[in-house]
């Protein structure tokens, strides 16, 4: 296994460098072009061109009698290209919709495509032995010539892209603007197109039509979720897409009865799901930020009911029990004590014969989230004329919240109020 890594990483055998450099040019364009397929809210547009590919390479294959590269690619290209203008004719001309429009050309354009490919087939002919995989596609069946062809179209269409940039972003995020400024909207979105079909079509025959819209998106998607600026969100797809094409065809190359094209589609969607998870705005740095903003919730709850208590009876020490009186927290004495100790632990309190005591700090936290609540209170009192006993569970919720600039506006707005709806004392 060692051995076989090794060979892998040199590139010593003729034929996996040719698998592995083909697939990395195929993650680079696929996962770039992408990027620009997902902000046009394009998607299912490379799904429907990877199935309509199909019919492309065999009508290529019955003119020529031959399986080269470049051949295959024009045929595929033009029944691609076709799919999409015949999906945007019949959205713009019928009462059918994009969706329903997208569903009747893949399928028919699919269907198509297999009935030729049984022809074919059925000729026999000697030269179709191996078509059927642009299905599912077959890295390991690539040759020398096949990774030039890879090369040059990759080349093309980044380069095309590196050329448009800003014609393409300004189309995509603005297009009143770019007609304004009289740029030529139907031509750039004309090579849009063309470039989403290329890019389809480039990966056919490594990864297949069935999964080839897979690998055209999936990196754009993860890559979305780390930033909203274009540029990074690019390069972290084109990364993803090599990462993804290189590590599949590694594991194909140590486990043959692996195929490479399911696997590098398989490594996109666990970055894709990895990043749904971990990135910035993932699901689970979500999901801390909304524990964390819980737990200060009831840290600052306790605090101000703690502050409560002060009020009535000052600062002479507060048994445990009272606090369970004072509000009902839904949680035992044992829970509210580790609370206690981590307020302790912050400097707002320390005990002293088993009794809790304010710090100065704490006292002034308890008693500015007090001021925070009988503001909130009073303003939806006077200026929203909301019935005093309503407004409780509002201010409850938005005194977490108030920056102190809002705190001052408020004072400000409300004349420096001396007293709350419920004529308790708002202090300063």
């Amino acid at each position: 296994m060692y051995d076989k890594i090794v060979d892998f990483l040199l590139l010593t055998a003729p034929n996996t460098r040719y698998v592995v450099l083909a697939t990395l040019l195929l993650g680079l364009s696929a996962a770039v072009v992408g990027c620009f397929t997902l902000l046009q809210k394009r998607s299912l547009s490379g799904d429907v061109v990877a199935h309509a590919v199909l019919p492309g390479v065999c009508l290529a294959f019955l003119v020529t009698q031959v399986k080269f590269s470049l051949y295959l690619i024009i045929g595929a290209s033009l029944t691609g290209w076709l799919s999409l203008l015949l999906v945007d004719y019949i959205k713009n001309n019928t009462k059918i919709k994009e969706d329903t429009a997208l569903s009747l050309v893949l399928s028919g354009f699919f269907g198509f495509g297999v009935m030729l490919l049984t022809y074919i087939q059925k000729t026999g002919s000697a030269a179709q032995a191996g078509l059927e995989q642009f299905l599912f596609g077959k890295a390991s069946a690539l040759i020398g010539a096949d990774v030039w062809v890879f090369a040059a179209l990759s080349a093309l269409l980044i380069l095309i892209i590196f050329l448009f940039y800003k014609e393409f972003v300004t189309i995509i995020f603005n297009k009143s603007f770019a007609i304004s400024l009289g740029l030529p909207v139907r031509l750039m979105e004309f090579l849009l197109t063309t470039l989403t079909v290329l890019a389809v079509v480039l990966g056919i025959q490594a990864v297949g039509v069935v999964l080839m819209s897979a690998l055209l998106i999936t990196p754009a998607i993860a890559a979305r979720q780390w930033s909203n600026r274009l540029k990074i969100i690019i390069l972290i797809a084109a990364l993803i897409g090599m990462f993804s094409a290189w590590l599949g065809a590694l594991i194909s190359y140590l486990f043959p009865q692996m195929p490479t094209g399911p696997w590098i589609v398989l490594v996109a969607s666990i970055c894709a799901f990895g990043s749904f998870l971990v990135a910035p705005k993932g699901i689970l740095v979500r999901l801390v930020k909304q524990k964390k903003h819980r737990n200060r919730v009831l840290l600052e709850n306790i605090v101000k009911t703690l502050y409560h208590i002060v009020e009535e009876k000052e600062n002479k020490g507060i048994a445990i029990e009272s606090i369970l009186e004072k509000r009902n927290f839904n949680f035992s004495k044992k829970h509210l004590q580790k609370i206690l100790i981590k307020l302790e632990k912050q400097k707002l309190l320390y005990t002293k014969d088993e009794r809790y005591f304010f710090t100065e700090l704490g006292l002034q936290k308890g008693k500015r989230l007090t001021k925070l609540h009988r503001l909130w209170e009073l303003y939806l009192t006077e200026r929203l004329r909301i019935a005093p006993d309503h407004v409780h569970e509002d201010a409850e919720n938005i005194e977490h919240i108030l920056t102190p600039e809002l705190e001052a506006k408020l004072e400000k707005l409300l004349a420096y109020p001396k007293q709350d709806p419920h004529n308790r004392n708002i202090p300063y």
